[in-house]
This record gives structure tokens, C-alpha cells and sequence, in this order.
């Protein structure tokens, strides 16, 4: 596609690692910023890519989204998705009522929780509550009046569990139908690719004013879990008018590794990056030509696969092999060197660099022991973008 043409589909804010304009500093942090800044274990760099995609969005469970793409096609798809070539949407509204909303809340978890079938087609937990009346009934099976009677508790067990297994089967195969009339992703609460805007009920800003942090939180027990955040910089535009908080979004990783928040920060970054082809990840692949830098980029045939590589590898392969192709996955994503990488915005943003310059040299050792701080490591000195960051090539 011509540059006329990516022109056109572009909007001028478009954002570009290469083209980061000068902004104001951030201002000081408040009583408040300053307690939150405690649990931010690292601010994640700008730019220079890795190209490598978190596990849970380079092999989903195909629940997770072909089967909703194969029963849909591919326009209802696009606009069902939460994630196409055009936003990335972060609010979810059901056009459905309260008390429709309270029974099928309870309706799933009776099905679900006594279910015999589990998702993803293991044991449920209907195998656990049988089991539990099953030893019962033979302890107190001289107690009873009548066989009848030492047996009907767990006839009424199975009973309900059989029932409950039903109108799960039935609910996974028919849910589809329902969330596709009624489950609608916003476009106005979203990361938009060909603007380059985060939109927000608090008003819309430019991508490049947020920046990712990796925060950590510990229960009770002191068990840790870590948490991309993806922060607005300038909070005094952008606070919440009732809570005062400042706008910021939460990018939800499946493992406890933090190299999987540092891999969903930089697909993110690629996907906003139009000078990038969009992230080759299964969801995307049906919209890849929608997109000119991803059309371009394909028709030179630096994608390196077929144009519908992983519909067919979702058509043919089962969860087994999903399960397996994902741990693998996680494995590259782990030894990917993800620490010390130099950060685009220090370049643009006055005192960016005053904090936050050193990272964990290895990030999924310091996650596990974080007091250990010989082990952060300085920045390099971040140059010429162009040169630095990688294409999604695999």
C-alpha cells in the first residue's frame, strides 16, 4: 500500500516510536503517588522491541476465540472481538437487565460448579460432590431404615450434578448466540490504533502520555502477584472526578511470570505502533489486510506464514497440543532479555529519566526475591528508534 494511502487510513496522532513529540515533565507525585509508587517495581521502557507476544494471546484456548470466529465469520467477528485493527477496547456493556444479569450469574455457577465435565473437557467438580455423598452413603449404610433410604442422597447428588452437566453443554453451545446480540465491546473506552489515542470516559489522550508499570500486591499470607498498569503520566488532566484516582488500565496476564507483563507491555506498544505491522497473534490474523503497515507488510512476504496460518493450525489442533505449544511459548518468553533495554521517552519527556533508570536484570528472579537490589542493572542510552525496534516476524 502506498504511503498516500496509509496517509489516509492514519490519522495525523497516529502513534510512532520514531516520531515521539517533546511533552511537558511529569508533575511531582502526590502524598498519595508517592505510597502508590512503593508497589511499582519497574517502570517498562518505550520502544526498542522484543517482538515477542505474551503466551496467552499467541496460543489461546480455542474457546477462547475460534470458536466464536468459526461460528460467526469473520465480519461479525470483527465487530464482536474485543481486539481488531482498529481499537483495542477495554469496557464491556451488555444491553441486558439487572435481574437477567443476577439469574444467569447463578445459573452459571450451579451449572458450572457441579457439573461432571469441566471446561476444557477435564473433570468437573460434580465428580468431587458425588465422591464425598458416595463414602457417606456406604459409611452410613447400616443406619439407614431402608437401602432406599441410605441411597436416595446420593441419587438426588448425581441427580443434580447429571442436570447441572446438561445445561452446561447446552449453555457452552449456545452462549455464543446470546453474547453476540447483547455483548457489545466500546469503541469510546479503548486503545485506538490508527488515532493514536487511549480513549476514556475521563476524555481522550495520546497513547505516547502513558507509561507501564509492573505492580506488585501480596495477600495476607504474603504470596506476591504482579500487574501490568498501564498509567496516564499527567494525572491532573485525567483524575477520576469522584474517586480522584488517576486514569490508568490493567492488562491481565494467565501466569504468575512478570517477563508475560513485559511481553503483553511491548504487543501493546506494536499494536499501537503504526509503523509496526499489528502483533501476529490468532485474534488479529482475520484483520491483517484491513490494516495498510500489516498488508504491506505480509505482501512483501515478511510475515513468513500463510494467510490464515493460525485458523487452520485452530481447525486441526486440539487443546492437548494448545496446552503444550503454550507452555513452550512461555518458556521464550522467559528467556527473552526483556531487562536494561534503553527507553524511547526519556528523549522526549524532561526528567523521565530521573526515576525509574535501573531495572531488574533478571525480571522473573527479582519478582520471586525482591529484595535482592544488586541485581538491577542501568539503562543504556536510548537512540534512534528506526534503527532499534523489531518487526513482529517471528
Amino acid at each position: 500500500m502506498s504511503p498516500t494511502e496509509q496517509q489516509y487510513h492514519y490519522a495525523e496522532t497516529a502513534f510512532r516510536a520514531d516520531a515521539i513529540p517533546r511533552q511537558a515533565p511529569p508533575p511531582e507525585k502526590s502524598v498519595w503517588g508517592k505510597l502508590g509508587s512503593n508497589f511499582d517495581i519497574a517502570r517498562l521502557p518505550w520502544g526498542h522491541y522484543v517482538g515477542i507476544n505474551p503466551s496467552e494471546f499467541e496460543y489461546e484456548y480455542s474457546g477462547g476465540w475460534y470458536r466464536d470466529y468459526d461460528y460467526m465469520g469473520e465480519q461479525d467477528f470483527h465487530d464482536f472481538n474485543h481486539i481488531n485493527e482498529l481499537r483495542w477496547s477495554k469496557f464491556v456493556d451488555e444491553d441486558i437487565s439487572l435481574i437477567y444479569r443476577f439469574f444467569r450469574f447463578w445459573f452459571v455457577v450451579v451449572s458450572h460448579g457441579f457439573s461432571f465435565i469441566a471446561s476444557g473437557g477435564g473433570k468437573g467438580a460434580g465428580w468431587f460432590f458425588t465422591s464425598i455423598v458416595a463414602v457417606c452413603t456406604i459409611l452410613f449404610l447400616f443406619a439407614a431404615d431402608t437401602i432406599l433410604a441410605a441411597l436416595t442422597p446420593l441419587a438426588i447428588t448425581v441427580g443434580v450434578c447429571g442436570v447441572a452437566t446438561v445445561f452446561k453443554t447446552l449453555f457452552e453451545k449456545h452462549s455464543i448466540r446470546f453474547y453476540k446480540s447483547n455483548q457489545n465491546w466500546s469503541d469510546d473506552v479503548a486503545f485506538c490504533r490508527c488515532s493514536g489515542l487511549v480513549k476514556s470516559f475521563q476524555g481522550n489522550f495520546p497513547f505516547y502520555e502513558f507509561d507501564a508499570f509492573i505492580e506488585m500486591a501480596a495477600d495476607m499470607k504474603g504470596n506476591q502477584r504482579h500487574t501490568l498498569k498501564v498509567r496516564h503520566r499527567y494525572p491532573q488532566f485525567s483524575k477520576d472526578k469522584h474517586s480522584g484516582l488517576p486514569l490508568e488500565f490493567t492488562f491481565p496476564t494467565d501466569t504468575g511470570s512478570i517477563a508475560e507483563r513485559y511481553a503483553m507491555w511491548d504487543m501493546l506498544g506494536r499494536y499501537m505502533d503504526v509503523s509496526q505491522p499489528l502483533p501476529d497473534i490468532p485474534r488479529l490474523e482475520p484483520f491483517r489486510h484491513l490494516d495498510p503497515t500489516t498488508k504491506a507488510f505480509d505482501e512483501a512476504g515478511k510475515r513468513g506464514r500463510p494467510a490464515t496460518y493460525w485458523r487452520d493450525l485452530y481447525a486441526k489442533a486440539s487443546e492437548k497440543e494448545l496446552k503444550q505449544w503454550r507452555e513452550e511459548h512461555r518458556q521464550v518468553v522467559d528467556a527473552a532479555p526483556w531487562g536494561s533495554r534503553p527507553d524511547l521517552m526519556a528523549q522526549s519527556v524532561p526528567g523521565y529519566g530521573d526515576s525509574y533508570t535501573a531495572e531488574p536484570e533478571d525480571v522473573n528472579a527479582y519478582g520471586r526475591f525482591p529484595s535482592k537490589a544488586e541485581r538491577f542493572v542501568e539503562r543504556a542510552e536510548a537512540k534512534d528508534a528506526s534503527q532499534q525496534n523489531k518487526r513482529d516476524g517471528h
